[in-house]
């Protein structure tokens, strides 16, 4: 299996694919066993695509201490060097972008394009939902409330004509969480991921990326909202901004969206 050491911890990779190097950076409780994972993407087809699973998550090493961002980004900086990367385009989805924005402001000399979906800076910027919140609720509770979060086209009404569209969408969340739930360290490190996100904020810190960046997001997005897209891009020098249409997960919603991505990262 394809684990690196990287720092303190062991760190769990997976790399396909050729061109131009490509960094991407998991959301939320992201574990590439998950089939969605990003090596499933179109951007395989197109680049030298390296994708891990961060600390805490998945297979990679869960420290028994708290996280910050700096350790998430910290941490890709670590599994650059390792896998013998310099400098390479980065995609952040979510929490990912987030950790994303920590990366590109503490190791800018890495980053050659940056592109940040569907995320937040925090701070006076807006944050994103705060997830921390369900963690108090039961497995089908949070699953239910995530499918009007992630798109809020979705209401109640909307739920009561789509029995079969919610009963898939909550089968999947279950049948993922349930698939790992029990390995040691699983609840902790989702529980301390949470804690790093709720404390983000690059706001005042965003006009330090040096890269040429695209932020990218869902008209319908419940988590990261429009507005915040348009914030966060008004402070990073020269960042560029394009909405689709769907929600958290536009990528496959949108048709336009991958290929609008790839085009922009090939671009000269």
């Amino acid at each position: 299996m394809p684990f690196i050491q990287a720092g303190d911890i062991r760190i769990y990779y997976e790399m396909t694919g050729e061109g131009h190097r490509l960094l991407f950076i998991n959301g939320t409780g992201g574990d590439l066993r998950n089939p969605m994972a990003p090596l499933q993407s179109p951007l395989g087809k197109h680049f030298n695509l390296l994708a891990y699973d961060q600390r805490g998550l998945g297979q990679t090493d869960k420290p028994d201490r708290p996280y910050t961002m700096r350790d998430y980004a910290d941490d890709a900086a670590r599994l650059l060097t390792a896998v013998g990367w310099q400098r390479c385009h980065v995609l952040g989805y979510s929490f990912g972008g987030m950790v994303a924005q920590e990366f590109a402001i503490r190791h800018p000399e890495r980053v050659a394009k940056l592109v940040l979906c569907v995320t937040s800076p925090g701070g006076a910027g807006g944050a994103s939902y705060p997830l921390h919140e369900l963690s108090r609720l039961g497995p089908e509770e949070r699953a239910r409330r995530g499918i009007a979060l992630s798109d809020l086209r979705r209401t109640a009404e909307w739920q009561a004509a789509h029995p079969d569209e919610v009963s898939q969408f909550i089968g999947q969340a279950l049948a993922t969480e349930r698939a790992h739930a029990h390995e040691p360290g699983w609840a902790e490190g989702r529980a301390r991921q949470l804690e790093a996100r709720r404390g983000h904020d690059t706001f005042d810190r965003l006009d330090r990326i040096k890269a040429p960046t695209l932020v990218c997001g869902g008209r319908h997005d419940g988590i990261a909202l429009a507005a915040t897209q348009e914030r966060m891009t008004a402070r990073i020098p020269g960042a560029e901004l394009r909405m689709f249409e769907g929600g958290h997960l536009f990528v496959m919603q949108d048709r336009s969206a991958y290929p609008a991505i790839i085009d922009w990262l090939k671009a000269d």
